[in-house]
């Protein structure tokens, strides 16, 4: 069963409730403000619990810090240049947040929303929540439901979308969350192993903004198809797009189809014996490196690098980058189910 508590209120007087899904030694923690999972505590080689995911002790943290620790993202994860939503040659002008571009669901996203909530499955054991977003918001046609389900089960953390729109529609949802498997504010995750199966990048301007091309990996610090630690390469300044992210901020277009669900990264600390796999039906991934985080944390200051992410979504700009949208598009008609799954599958050796 699922627990339920009290986590604390909103500036503006909003009630936002934690609940706790536990599978055997581990348990997750997920707010329904913004479907923030705010800790993640796996048991280590030694058997101690092991926080894996950044986050804040209260509601004020998660509402004057920037970063999305743990967020729900959407309508649209990532970037769209200069907020152009392109929908059959109609552009939607949207809020630009970000260098002069749209940025995880605009001025108020997914993230700041409180959801509703039921649980669901024949033993109560699957957080469902569920939220609208109305016609025009941040600019987006449509009046969209949405519904997210967590479950947490032999140690895979599943995360579950569905949405659908009366309107054509822009959906593109993903999750936020920093890993650290060291544990959260231990320190950097430059040791960390990383395995990512993608041969291609989609190399972007100085504003991180991808225009259509791909990049292969061989022979660039982006090469992650054998384990590498993260921080091997991180520093290669002679290469543009590590320049342009202060680090690894960039969108990897994963070996295997768009819509077969599959393993598509591995990531492994030495030192707790912690390893996750991330497992999605999407065709792309972002790994972002905690380039800009400096903040207060649960259990200690964050500062650059102490997180990693692993953002599964189809490839950002893809309404206005034609070579992307091929490859599994983000555009849903009216009354067409968006539905796709991302899980984090945590081993321990």
């Amino acid at each position: 069963m699922i627990h339920a508590r009290p986590f604390g209120k909103t500036a503006d007087g909003r009630t936002v409730l934690a609940f706790t899904i536990r599978d055997g030694n581990n348990e997750a923690v997920i707010l329904n403000m913004g479907g923030i999972i705010q800790s993640l505590r796996i048991a280590d080689k030694n058997g101690r619990q092991v926080d894996v995911v950044l986050g804040y002790n209260d509601v004020a943290g998660y509402e004057n810090n920037g970063g999305y620790l743990g967020a729900l993202i959407g309508r649209v994860g990532n970037r769209i240049e200069k907020g152009h939503l392109n929908i059959d040659g109609e552009i939607y002008q949207l809020y630009c947040n970000d260098r002069g571009n749209h940025l995880h669901g605009g001025k108020s996203g997914f993230n700041k929303k409180i959801w509703d909530y039921v649980f669901d499955g024949p033993d109560g054991n699957i957080l469902s929540l569920s939220t609208s977003s109305p016609d025009g918001e941040e600019n987006y046609p449509g009046n969209l439901k949405v519904q997210v389900k967590y479950t947490f089960v032999g140690g895979v953390l599943k995360i579950e979308y569905a949405a659908v729109s009366d309107r054509k529609t822009a959906i593109n949802m993903t999750n936020h969350a920093y890993f650290n498997l060291d544990g959260e504010g231990t320190g950097n995750v430059l040791d960390t192993f990383l395995t990512i199966d993608a041969d291609r990048v989609t190399p972007t301007d100085e504003t991180l903004i991808p225009h259509g091309d791909f990049k292969a990996v061989e022979g660039t610090p982006f090469d992650f198809r054998k384990p590498h630690r993260i921080g091997e390469r991180i520093n290669d300044t002679e290469d543009p797009d590590i320049r342009a992210g202060g680090g690894y901020d960039i969108n990897y277009v994963c070996n295997k189809p768009c819509g077969e669900y599959g393993k598509i990264a591995e990531a492994e600390s030495e030192r707790s014996g912690i390893a996750m796999e991330v497992y999605t039906d999407l065709p792309a991934v972002q790994l972002y490196t905690g380039n800009g985080l400096h903040q207060k944390g649960k259990s200690g200051y964050y500062n650059k690098n102490y997180g990693f992410c692993m953002e599964t979504q189809f490839i950002p700009n893809g309404v206005n980058c034609p070579a992307y949208d091929r490859l599994g598009s983000s555009v849903y008609d009216k009354n067409q189910i968006y539905h796709t799954t991302t899980a984090y599958k945590f081993i321990v050796r």
